[in-house]
């Protein structure tokens, strides 16, 4: 039986859905397959100290969220394209003596997008958060044909460094940064509400945004996943939104991580299943 010892690098991680979606595909595989939560608040130390001693115990491979998807990326020794380019990685693999990092956010959170919002108007989006993850959703949504995207964060200089990056990427005009000040004119002309911070998890409850600036004619998108519904989710669905929760996008992003870690083929819809039996315990 093949065997495999992976983690998640990350702060308060306590409540992740990853260890049972990940081992519970696993059986289906044949594999043993331990899943281990590295939890930069109780274990101590920073995230190259972390992936070094990983390495050195024999990890096959980590999965690294908030807050360390960028400042992980100096302690690997080589970059996947994708991780390269959006400049945050969620995924490292030990190949040998090398630490590869990759980044299945953005695809992962572009299949729930297409999975669980088929079909609204994607001409104005104002995203908030332009941080590691933010990274990887605003670039997923230029991807699928998002025109425009404005971008808000807590640290301007940050939403200013992103905005440049995608307007490169994918031309003048698609992305731009704006104040928190401008957000109640940008959402009454906004088409959709990206939610890409970490308000509104377990350990960071509340609202990203007054509750005032929601409106129906907006669709919510919300990468938190713990909990599925979120105060943002819950306050959208309250007056009509269009909403989508981040369950898809830990699933889907789960999927490609676990064949980069295995080299096997994991079952989506079967993964998408063992997520609402973790919901309803």
């Amino acid at each position: 039986m093949d065997s495999f010892l992976v983690g998640l690098i990350g702060s308060g991680i306590g409540p992740s859905w990853s260890p049972p979606l990940h081992e519970q595909e696993a059986v289906h595989h044949g594999l043993h397959y331990v899943y281990r939560l590295l939890d930069t608040d109780r274990v101590g130390g920073e995230v190259g100290e972390l992936v070094r001693t990983a390495r050195r115990f024999g990890y096959d491979g980590l999965n690294i969220t908030h807050p360390c998807k960028q400042a992980v990326i100096p302690h690997l020794d080589e970059l996947s394209p994708d991780a390269r380019m959006l400049g945050a990685v969620n995924t490292v693999v030990f190949d040998g003596e090398r630490a590869v990092g990759h980044n299945t956010d953005w695809t992962g959170f572009a299949e729930s997008f297409a999975r669980g919002l088929p079909d609204v108007p994607t001409r104005r989006i104002v995203q908030l958060g332009a941080g590691g993850a933010g990274a990887a959703v605003a670039h997923a949504l230029l991807t699928m044909g998002a025109d425009r995207i404005t971008l808000v964060d807590a640290d301007p200089a940050r939403a200013t460094a992103l905005a440049g990056e995608l307007a490169a990427r994918f031309g003048a005009g698609r992305a731009r940064p704006a104040s928190t000040g401008e957000l109640p004119e940008l959402l009454a002309g906004a088409e959709g509400l990206v939610h890409a911070t970490p308000t509104g998890m377990a350990h960071h409850p509340g609202l990203p945004l007054p509750a005032e600036l929601l409106h129906p004619g907006l669709w919510v998108a919300d990468i938190v996943y713990r909990p599925l519904e979120t105060e943002l989710l819950k306050q959208a669905r309250a007056i009509g939104c269009r909403t989508l929760d981040g369950g898809g996008m830990v699933v889907f992003q789960a999927v490609h991580a676990f064949r980069l870690f295995t080299g096997r083929e994991p079952d989506a819809e079967r993964m998408f299943a063992h997520l609402t039996d973790l919901i309803a315990v």
